[in-house]
């Protein structure tokens, strides 16, 4: 499983030109499911959102979490994140999942961060055309992946 995570001062996703989702402050996460994901790396994946501490504390210093600073989550499935690049200029797409394997991680994923944030998530459509707009606060970025546990 992977991520990419974006401290965001809003964020939202539409869909066929209409507002489907929209957050404040908080985090948008882009999240790429491969067949070999299982419940440890959604559990592993969603504590390590959950209490990623990148939101700045009194001091200046990104040291609090999305759940501490009542923030939000947003939350957007994304098979490109597990695109091979190692030959050719054409991304091969194999490691992602298809929606068969995919909709049900999906689905237990926002299950799991709602119980770790304590409160509802926002999220896209599973393979809808999605337009994502966003603020970035910082920038800050993180990519995660679920078996490579840096």
């Amino acid at each position: 499983m992977r991520a990419v995570i974006q401290r965001v001062l809003q964020a939202s996703v539409s869909i066929d030109g209409k507002v489907h989702s929209r957050i404040g402050r908080g985090l948008l996460v882009f999240l790429g499911i491969e067949d070999a994901d299982r419940d440890e790396d959604i559990q592993w994946l969603t504590n390590k959102i959950v209490q990623l501490r990148v939101f700045d504390d009194d001091a200046g210093v990104p040291n609090i979490s999305v759940k501490d600073v009542g923030g939000e989550i947003l939350l957007v499935s994304q098979f490109t994140l597990h695109a091979s690049t190692k030959k050719g200029n054409r991304p091969s797409y194999i490691r992602a999942s298809k929606p068969n394997v995919a909709i049900p991680i999906y689905e237990k994923m926002i299950e799991c961060l709602e119980t770790d944030l304590g409160k509802k998530i926002e999220t896209g459509i599973f393979g809808a055309d999605m337009k994502v707009a966003l603020i970035n606060d910082g920038p800050i970025t993180i990519l995660i992946d679920s078996k490579n546990r840096e």
